[in-house]
Parts: C-alpha cells; sequence; structure tokens
C-alpha cells in the first residue's frame, strides 16, 4: 500500500512488475549489464586463447578440428556483441546472438553436469586446477543471463543512449 498526499492508493505487483518491465531505465541497466559481463567474459579469453582452448577441450563434446576454431571466433563474437549492446547498436541482433551463445552453454553444461564430468568452463576466467566449484552456480548465471538478453530482445519501449534508435 503506498500513501500519496495522505490518500492511500493501493498499487497492486502485477501493476508495478509492469512499470518496471517497460521503463526505459531498467532496460538500459539490463543492457549494459549484459554486454558489459560478455566484454568481460571475452577478456581473458583474447589475451590467453591458449587457457581458454584447453577449457574447450576438457568438455569432451567438439570434435578436435573444431575446438581451434571455437576457441578463436567465440571470443570476438562475445566482445562485439556486448560492445553491441552498450553502445545501442543493432542491439535485437546482439541480444539474439548471446541468447544463442547462452542457450548452447547451457546445453553443454547440462550434458556435462548429467555425465558427472568435472571441468572448468572458461567462462569469465580459467581456474588453476582446471575444474570449476560448481556447475549448478554456472547454469543458474547463464539461464538469468539469457533472461536478461530475452528482454532486451522483446522490449518495446523507447530505448536510452542508443547509437541506433528503435529497430
Amino acid at each position: 500500500m503506498v500513501t500519496l498526499h495522505g490518500k492511500k492508493k493501493v498499487i497492486q505487483v502485477n501493476e508495478w512488475l509492469r512499470r518496471i518491465y517497460h521503463h526505459h531505465w531498467c532496460e538500459l541497466a539490463v543492457r549494459w549489464l549484459l554486454g558489459a559481463a560478455f566484454i568481460f567474459a571475452s577478456y581473458h579469453k583474447i589475451i590467453a586463447p591458449e587457457s581458454f582452448l584447453e577449457a574447450i577441450y576438457s568438455y569432451d563434446l567438439f570434435p578436435d578440428a573444431s575446438v581451434n576454431l571455437i576457441a578463436i571466433i567465440l571470443p570476438y563474437f562475445e566482445l562485439f556483441s556486448g560492445l553491441a549492446l552498450i553502445f545501442g547498436l543493432y542491439y535485437r541482433g546482439a541480444s539474439v546472438l548471446i541468447g544463442g551463445m547462452l542457450f548452447t552453454f547451457i546445453i553443454v553444461l547440462s550434458i556435462n553436469l548429467f555425465r558427472g564430468h568435472l571441468f572448468d568452463c572458461g567462462c569469465f576466467y580459467v581456474s588453476e586446477n582446471g575444474v570449476h566449484k560448481s556447475v549448478e552456480l554456472m547454469l543458474l548465471r547463464d539461464v538469468i543471463l539469457l533472461c536478461f538478453a530475452l528482454y532486451v530482445l522483446f522490449f518495446r519501449g523507447t530505448r536510452k543512449w542508443c547509437i541506433q534508435k528503435n529497430e
């Protein structure tokens, strides 16, 4: 219950959530957070591709011939799509690309979790012993980031601080 000038006004939770969902500052914060996360994730992969290559190889899911290609190309997809979200340039395309990567990451992590395979995901850093502490937390993080990407994709309000105005 909210009080305005001595009068009581009831705002239902659904209306409150709708207002937040359609607010342009909320979209901006989510877009920047998602973009920054992917720029940060690409950083160590670009400066140390050999450790990211080992992380991909440890998944035991990809043919040996494709592991090098994935280790070289994926960090740049992450970097450029993160920058596109931050600057508001082709943000729908960038959110589709990020959503696709996150969906793939979720499937790959789930397969290895189901197999009981211990590995380092290589997502934001490579651990020293080659094994990440919690696959469940990585899955939760990726699902939340996927929800952010879908929010940016389907947001229909006015976007703030974009180089390219509404697509």
